[in-house]
């Protein structure tokens, strides 16, 4: 299969002001950064992908259907413990209560929290509640995952943990679709960038050719900005 995603003449509206226009893109295998300055559209192209919102014009096609999983910038966890936030997902899949034990326990441990499982997950530091829910999605084995500043509110060395378990993820065969202001973080982890700026995606483009030779005025700009 040449792509997993295709957006067509996407467009999408919040009230009067246009946040995204136009938007054309083909997405396939491996690692998509989303940057772009504030305010470009980012998390919402991510939203409208996942399916959280629906386009004003346009369309979202999936040539097959491939299971799909979000993580936000700020996590979203039950009052519950550690172990029951990752079963969670799978007891909603119609998963086993042995097989949802045996996967939720494998996923801790592979982002190191096994230690935690009877904790409050509320109740962790950020760093941790960002582990727990890609924990949670990695549990899910998801084709596609979507991920909007996973690591924005979080300090160097939880920043290092959570990069490295995207990358394990990713290494699985899930696909990666993350927005990021960190700029180091996009040539680390990503293979292709998408650049949007003021509601429109103006490259699309492996990553060493952005952050080396960008195609428009705007993301030489851009670039030039953020790294002074």
């Amino acid at each position: 299969m040449s792509h997993w995603i295709e957006l067509r003449s996407l467009r999408r509206t919040e009230g009067t002001v246009c946040i995204l226009s136009d938007i054309e893109l083909k997405l396939g295998a491996g690692k998509t950064a989303l940057i772009g300055p504030n305010g470009a559209g980012k998390s919402t192209l991510l939203r409208l992908m996942h399916g959280l919102l629906r386009p004003d014009a346009g369309s979202v096609i999936w040539p097959r259907p491939l299971t799909q999983a979000m993580v936000f910038q700020r996590p979203i966890l039950l009052r519950t413990t550690v172990l029951a936030n990752i079963e969670y997902g799978l007891k909603l899949r119609g998963v086993s209560a042995r097989e949802r034990r045996k996967r939720a326990l494998s996923a801790l441990e592979r982002v190191g929290l096994s230690h935690l499982v009877q904790r409050q997950g509320r109740r962790l530091s950020g760093g941790e509640q960002q582990r727990i829910a890609l924990a949670r999605v990695w549990a899910l084995e998801p084709q596609v995952l979507f991920l909007d500043e996973p690591t924005a509110s979080l300090d160097p060395l939880s920043r290092h943990e959570v990069e490295r378990i995207i990358g394990e993820i990713a290494a699985s065969g899930t696909k990666i679709v993350m927005a990021t202001h960190n700029l180091g973080q996009a040539r680390r982890i990503a293979e292709e960038v998408l650049y949007l700026e003021a509601g429109r995606l103006l490259e699309q483009t492996p990553v060493s050719e952005f952050f080396h030779q960008p195609r428009t005025a705007a993301a030489r700009a851009f670039l030039a900005e953020e790294t002074g």
